[in-house]
């Protein structure tokens, strides 16, 4: 996924500065994005020299100055352009997975403590999912019911694939 498309995205609901779209990701297990922040503000640039975005500058007695972007007609345009883009399937990049391939290097006791933290750590981020998705209605309500439907949605399968991942877990335990 491109952040340009992200970044458009959170645009559609409310203008930003490049640090509140570097707190709407870091705040996101549901639009989960990985990258370096300096990425976002030289998207908002590329953004910007792209006509996508409009930016204000505001000035500010004890601060630097802050950017506030705005999407224009045509970054929505684009936006939804990348929407009907064809769909691509998930990427999985599961290091858990490697390191068991290996496991067998590791006597019960340690592989029995590596299984326990890999679920703790799964169970937080289902608990994290839930919580984000309650919050998320609350800061943003949803603008249409189709938005809520689709939130709902997204939010739904993240939750599922955690939950799917705990009962892996106990299924290989079982199988162990």
């Amino acid at each position: 996924m491109s952040i340009k498309y992200a970044i458009l995205g959170f645009l559609t609901r409310e203008s930003l500065t490049g640090y509140d779209l570097k707190k709407r990701f870091a705040d996101s297990d549901v639009l989960y994005w990985s990258g370096s922040n300096n990425q976002i503000y030289r998207s908002l640039v590329a953004l910007h020299d792209e006509g996508l975005v409009t930016r204000a500058i505001e000035h500010q007695d004890d601060a630097p100055p802050r950017k506030i972007y705005t999407i224009t007609g045509v970054g929505r345009d684009a936006l939804r352009d990348w929407v009907l883009t064809p769909p691509e399937p998930p990427e999985v990049r599961h290091h858990f997975l490697i390191q068991l391939a290996w496991a067998d290097q590791v006597d019960a006791g340690e592989l029995n403590a590596l299984l326990d933290q890999y679920a703790e750590e799964v169970h937080i981020k289902l608990l994290m999912v839930q919580e984000q998705a309650h919050r998320s209605i609350e800061d943003f309500p949803p603008r249409t019911s189709r938005e809520a439907t689709l939130r709902r949605a997204v939010a739904e399968r993240w939750e599922a694939i955690y939950a799917e991942e705990l009962e892996w877990v106990r299924r290989l335990r079982q199988d162990l």
